[in-house]
């Protein structure tokens, strides 16, 4: 049952994380030779060859294939429910941080109505201070050379008279060149 990952020197005391043994492939020395693969191949390749065993009538053979099967069957049963739990863990995970980031929209969502905020943009806090009164402030020409403001849904004079080009078909395939013949060719005098 050894990994066919190659180890180098300084690591075969150390152990190694298992990774992921779903998708791992294992060589398995089992009494008919060695068997390679995923635990779900090997689990299924054992199964075969016990039921191979107890066509011809070998029990014991049989027995050997099933023990070496259920403990491949062990082995991807316990990665699974690994699988489950840091599955589970990072759903657990994130339905915590989204149910806090609604927390959070919430709060500021309260804070804003709690300051209403007027279409001109002010709080209406700032309008408690003293403000002028605006009929006596002098009228100021509103042009003041300046470009009038953009308004993007209108188009502009330019794009009204304009029509929409329209896409131009594909272009037809040069006409092959016609192959120079011997007897065309000028004469040297």
């Amino acid at each position: 049952m050894r990994s066919s990952k190659p180890r180098s020197r300084s690591k075969q005391n150390r152990n190694r994380s298992v990774g992921n043994v779903v998708n791992r492939v294992f060589d398995s020395s089992g009494p008919e030779g060695k068997v390679r693969g995923t635990p779900q191949q090997i689990i299924e390749k054992y199964n075969q060859l016990a039921r191979d065993a107890q066509l011809s009538n070998d029990r014991i053979a049989a027995e050997n294939f099933q023990q070496h099967a259920e403990h491949y069957l062990r082995l991807l049963g316990e990665a699974q429910r690994e699988q489950d739990a840091r599955r589970e863990q990072q759903e657990r995970e994130n339905r915590e941080r989204q149910a806090e980031r609604d927390r959070e929209r919430q709060e500021r969502q309260e804070d804003a109505s709690h300051t209403a905020i007027e279409p001109n943009g002010f709080s209406a806090v700032a309008h408690e201070e003293e403000q002028p009164e605006v009929s006596s402030m002098p009228i100021v020409d509103d042009d003041a050379g300046l470009a009038p403001p953009f308004q993007p849904d209108q188009p502009s004079e330019a794009q009204a008279l304009k029509p929409a080009r329209k896409p131009r078909a594909p272009r037809k395939p040069r006409a092959p060149k016609p192959a120079p013949t011997v007897d065309a060719a000028p004469e040297v005098d």
